[in-house]
């Protein structure tokens, strides 16, 4: 069914369906893109790229503005047929991470080492076989893309198709499926399913990425869904990269043959399963064993009247305070009017008001650091894997920050 052009952008909603379109595009020779987002700028970058690019999808109303190619609502009658064989330098993908000027960054994927490290991670995860994987992201995103779909595919787990986004939907969705059980979440999922005090059902592993995750939440979720919690690290640009058990342990245990180093003010990541060599976006502190402490993004490091901090520790002193639900830290982008830069907040907690979450925050942080100004949000205008983008954090200040 699949046209003649070579690049396709696959946005079936239903898992297997997405996977059954990865697929069919492998064997056809085609390569599938993975934007950040299909906003009509990226969908524009994207057909420059590949201008023959067309779109998979499984919904009527699909508003991507490219020739598109509706799922067969019947499948065809099962057939005998045998694994099909791909050679391990196939690209298979581009994964896309958004351009500082705004034009996507394409990173190429290739069937051998996306393969290779997923079983490097079902070996470390300890994965038995047919495992059902219940994921709370889409098959779109990197992390998605690598837990959900390729897990499923070269290791041997079972592939869940639905994606539910609400706690008890997850609850009883997992409830659903035969052991073992795995859930792949965020952190904001996370916290979610833990504040809606529902009864839980047991799983067998809990996988967690996107977003750092606080040590606290990762032992509450091991005592509430009985089972290990493992938080991997990774990026668009590299696909995973390590993992710990955060709740037992601070330091990051890479995947074997990665190597790490400092060169100049940025850590380097080389070999392992990497298409290329490729700089990481994180501050790290490289440890003698070979393991390495995460210490936040550098582009969240902020100073502010000689004073340092991150975004990342200051959205965490937010989320300790009782009674707030989600929050985070961002910088505006503008200064005020005194050229003086200011760290601003928005946090979701209903109960609590404005000069009690203040007070609390003056108890943590040096003043320099309370948020200028701090918004009451009914919710976070997070994406669909938990995400916060700077400019959909900044479009909350309406009228822009004033002195």
């Amino acid at each position: 069914m699949l046209p003649a052009g070579r690049h396709v952008i696959n946005v079936c909603a239903d898992r297997y369906r997405f996977a059954v379109g990865l697929t069919a595009a492998m064997l056809a020779g085609k390569v599938s893109l993975l934007p950040p987002s299909h906003t009509p700028q990226v969908v524009r970058h994207l057909r420059q790229f590949a201008p023959d690019v067309f779109c998979l999808t499984d919904t009527e109303a699909c508003a991507i503005d490219l020739p598109q190619v509706r799922y067969p609502d019947a499948p065809a009658a099962p057939q005998a047929w045998r694994v099909p064989q791909l050679a391990p330098d196939t690209l298979v993908a581009y994964v896309f991470t958004s351009g500082s000027t705004g034009v996507p960054v394409p990173h190429p994927k290739t069937w051998g080492r996306l393969v290779a490290c997923v079983r490097e991670g079902a070996v470390r995860l300890r994965l038995a076989p047919g495992t059902a994987l219940l994921a709370t992201v889409p098959a779109q995103h990197m992390y998605g893309f690598e837990s959900s779909v390729l897990l499923a595919l070269a290791a041997g787990a079972a592939l869940v198709a639905e994606r539910p986004f609400y706690p008890a939907d997850i609850a009883q969705a997992l409830a659903a499926l035969p052991r073992p059980r795995a859930l792949i979440s965020t952190p904001i999922h996370l916290r979610a399913m833990l504040a809606a005090e529902l009864a839980l059902p047991p799983v067998d592993l809990i996988l967690s990425a996107t977003a750092p995750l606080e040590a606290a939440l990762a032992r509450d979720a091991e005592a509430q869904f009985d089972a290990p919690l493992i938080e991997i690290y990774g990026s668009t640009e590299t696909g995973q990269l390590a993992t710990r058990r955060t709740a037992r342990e601070r330091p990051w245990h890479p995947w074997p043959g990665l190597r790490l180093a400092l060169e100049g003010d940025r850590v380097w990541a080389r070999d392992g399963y990497l298409e290329t060599p490729t700089p990481l976006g994180d501050a790290l502190e490289l440890l003698e064993d070979g393991t390495f402490v995460l210490h936040g993004r550098l582009a969240d490091l902020v100073n502010i009247a000689g004073k340092r901090s991150s975004l990342g520790y200051l959205t965490h002193q937010l989320l300790t305070i009782e009674g707030v639900q989600d929050g985070a830290f961002f910088l505006p982008e503008r200064a005020e009017a005194s050229g003086v830069s200011r760290v601003a907040a928005a946090v979701v907690a209903p109960e609590l008001t404005e000069a009690h979450l203040l007070a609390a925050l003056r108890e943590r942080l040096d003043p320099v650091f309370l948020p200028r100004p701090l918004l009451k949000v009914e919710r976070l205008p997070r994406n669909s894997t938990g995400k916060l983008p700077q400019e959909a954090l900044a479009a909350l200040l309406d009228p822009p920050v004033r002195p």
